[in-house]
């Protein structure tokens, strides 16, 4: 039975407020077919027992399982390329000169999902920047709202059709190993170089250090313009006044955080914060 717009209305406030993620009046028929799959690992006969089991004081699990169904975990290696061209050629260089003294980089890539993005990082670093493998700690974090999709990029396994998306064959032979099913594993030195955690964006962020790199793609398009400003404020106090920032190529800071502004390289989504303008302040 499709959801009533009183049972739809309900459902998108609970998203949004325990994710942030904004889904329009139009999206029913996504909510539908994302919590349907909830519903019957909950024993229920429709989505209208789900909704009501929602509103009577909720076990946290059941809450968790329905944002994680409605969170997008669209990803692919090399996601519009030029970013990593802009990581490899300038940025990671650029840093490797500024931190020569303490040998200390340290990078957040704030929507893992299932590890694309943050092993497409670990493979530039191992391409072009392999000084950084060579006396230097290097603490690599990965964080995303669903634990599913946290567990599979710490497996670090990959279908056909997911390796085929965006990866260079050259590097799916040097840094995968095909499984007697099919699937590919990546090899198992790239896999310890990040660390995976879970977090919510809406959340204060735990971090004792300053991140030199943070990668926040395809994130700020689902939230509205106040969530923006909040989460980019505290993107600031994590991270380190002279470090870089890159965001989607649909995303920008302009007319949202003025502490920022962007790299002049082209279309790798870099930006840095403004010498005025205190990394701390939020």
């Amino acid at each position: 039975m499709p959801l009533t717009s009183f049972d739809s209305t309900f459902l998108r406030k609970l998203v949004r407020d325990r994710s942030g993620i904004v889904l329009g009046e139009d999206k029913t028929y996504l909510i539908e077919s994302r919590l349907m799959p909830v519903t019957r690992l909950h024993g229920l006969a429709s989505l209208d027992g789900l909704v009501a089991k929602l509103r009577n004081q909720p076990p946290a699990a059941l809450l968790k399982q329905v944002v994680e169904a409605m969170t997008t975990n669209e990803t692919l290696f090399f996601r519009d390329a030029h970013p990593f061209e802009t990581l490899g050629k300038f940025v990671l260089p650029d840093l490797m000169k500024k931190r020569a003294e303490q040998k200390s980089l340290s990078v957040w890539c704030a929507a893992a999902s299932t590890g694309q993005e943050p092993y497409s990082l670990a493979m530039t670093i191992r391409e072009q920047v392999p000084g950084l493998l060579n006396g230097w700690k290097l603490k690599m974090l990965g964080t995303d709202l669903s634990s599913e999709v946290l567990a599979r990029a710490r497996a670090g396994i990959y279908s056909q059709l997911e390796v085929a998306r965006g990866m260079p064959a050259p590097l799916l032979a040097r840094y995968f190993q095909r499984q007697s099913d099919g699937t590919w594993l990546i090899r198992e030195d790239l896999r310890q170089m990040f660390e995976f955690r879970e977090l919510n964006l809406l959340d204060n962020y735990p971090f004792g250090e300053k991140y030199d790199v943070v990668m926040m793609r395809n994130v700020l398009i689902y939230f509205d313009l106040e969530t923006k400003k909040q989460i980019l404020a505290k993107v600031r106090r994590v991270m380190a006044p002279d470090g870089y920032f890159f965001l989607g190529g649909a995303e920008t800071t302009m007319n949202i955080d003025d502490a920022f502004e962007r790299v002049n390289d082209g279309k790798g989504g870099a930006y840095r914060l403004r010498a005025a303008v205190p990394a701390a302040r939020a």
